[in-house]
């Protein structure tokens, strides 16, 4: 396979910033683009009403695990194929890249129908209940969510698609996929929802629409590019592959998991937190600012990404100075991103959330809950640098540790306790996420010191 040499030759020999940075570009666009699905519906659907915005805040965790098993799939099949690549066993990657699409299509479908199956119920489990929100509020969360598990199956297969690409060195073909879908969605949303009056109907229709023609593109994208082609006949759903999906998966799996468990505490705690008739702003508020900030983390896990397949060529390659020297360069961007735009949120806070929706009260909530997480933001490129290198040498219990901590492991009590015993009671909201985050960059500080002593280490052992 003389393209997958020539790859090999690139991923191991080109000067690592300048490799990270060629391929940042690509990566972080697609994040971006990923983080618009999100953000266009938001702008729209608050235009529509504060109910509206609560009722697509509380079907967020339903996209978050369908976005799990996604990256479940994609992680783990790209993290197994950019090693094996490194090391040349250029048919194992291949079973890998067939065995993580068609897994992906499998589960997506298994979400699509165990969802409207028992849709009702897991309205309740999300929030959209009687006492919590309006009615109003809970007949915006039926409609959204029924439209969007309808679309799980090519969303799960397109985050596979996306990943392996990247995990390849392809990651302009993933951009040109998910950019195609991300346009047409802010094109749709204004369509569909105000144009045939569809409202939280239209939004959600949009992105599913979108998601499909993204997947199409990313699709097209194996088949023009030197990528692995993606066969049925290379479809391996044995235990050895299974278990190294789950190997480099299983980070992402519980990472995006306890995402959608942390956002369903979030609207709890924010919902009890204040008087019932501020109850839908509560919640509309916090939806719109978790949006705003993963906009912006976003475009770190873009430029990680492009991290990710140099770690993982280098270190199948027994190149570990490469490997730390793309960490310890990954760092350093992170922090200095984060930090500009920590400052920046927290500067223009209240604009920032009035652009989603003019209501008084979602601004004033969102405000503030915007600039405490400001605080601890910068924080997060050490978790997620470290993460990122954990998940892509194979080592399965740190990159779990570090996927859970922040809005899992640390989050979820911490979000459950903290408005019990600070007053008022919405307080202990705010300071819940910058909480986590403290937590969360201690315990990534000892196991960072842990792997880069490690790194040095095996740096002895390199042939030159």
């Amino acid at each position: 396979m003389p393209q997958a040499d020539s790859k090999y030759i690139r991923m191991t020999t080109e000067p690592v910033t300048k490799l990270i940075c060629s391929l940042a570009v690509p990566t972080i666009i697609s994040m971006l683009v990923t983080a618009l699905y999100n953000i266009a519906d938001t702008y729209f659907v608050g235009q529509v009403g504060t109910e509206a915005t609560a009722g697509v805040g509380l079907v967020f965790p339903v996209m978050a695990i369908i976005q799990a098993f996604g990256f479940f799939f994609g992680q783990g099949s790209g993290n197994y194929i950019s090693r094996s690549l490194g090391a040349r066993d250029y048919d194992r990657a291949e079973y890998m890249a067939a065995t993580g699409c068609f897994c992906a299509v499998l589960f997506g479908c298994l979400i699509m129908a165990l969802g409207l199956l028992f849709r009702d119920s897991v309205l309740r489990v999300l929030g959209a209940r009687e006492g919590l929100v309006s009615a109003k509020t809970i007949a915006y969360a039926a409609d959204y969510m029924t439209i969007i598990l309808c679309g799980a199956p090519f969303m799960c297969v397109s985050f596979v698609f996306n990943n392996q690409l990247r995990f390849q060195g392809n990651a302009v073909f993933a951009m040109i996929g998910l950019v195609t879908g991300a346009v047409l969605n802010v094109g749709l949303d204004p369509i569909f929802i105000f144009g045939l009056h569809m409202e939280v109907k239209g939004a959600a229709l949009a992105t599913a629409v979108s998601q499909l023609v993204s997947c199409t593109m990313l699709y097209i994208g194996t088949l023009r590019s030197d990528s692995l082609k993606i066969r049925l006949r290379n479809f391996r759903p044995t235990p050895y592959y299974l278990k190294n999906i789950a190997v480099g998966g299983l980070p992402s799996l519980f990472r995006q998991g306890l995402a959608s468990l942390s956002t369903l505490s979030l609207n709890a705690a924010a919902g009890a937190a204040v008087a019932a008739h501020q109850a839908d702003a509560a919640i509309a508020a916090f939806s719109v600012v978790t949006k705003i900030m993963m906009f912006a983390f976003s475009a770190l896990l873009g430029f990680g990404q492009a991290f990710q397949p140099v770690c993982g060529f280098n270190y199948g390659a027994g190149k570990y100075s490469r490997v730390r020297t793309a960490y310890v360069f990954c760092l350093r961007v992170g922090i200095t991103f984060l930090f500009i735009s920590s400052c920046l949120g927290f500067v223009f806070a209240p604009k920032l959330v009035s652009l989603f929706r003019d209501d008084p009260n979602v601004i004033e909530f969102g405000s503030i809950a915007m600039r405490c997480q400001c605080c601890t933001f910068t924080l997060m490129a050490v978790v997620t640098m470290t993460n990122m290198l954990y998940q892509n040498i194979g080592r399965v219990v740190g990159a779990t540790l570090l996927a859970v901590a922040r809005q899992g492991l640390m989050f979820i009590p911490v979000v459950l306790i903290l408005p019990h015993v600070i007053e008022p009671p919405i307080w202990g909201v705010y300071l819940a996420q910058p909480t986590a985050d403290l937590f969360a960059f201690t315990l990534a500080l000892v196991l960072a010191v842990r792997i880069y002593r490690e790194l040095r280490e095996k740096e002895k052992t390199e042939l030159p």
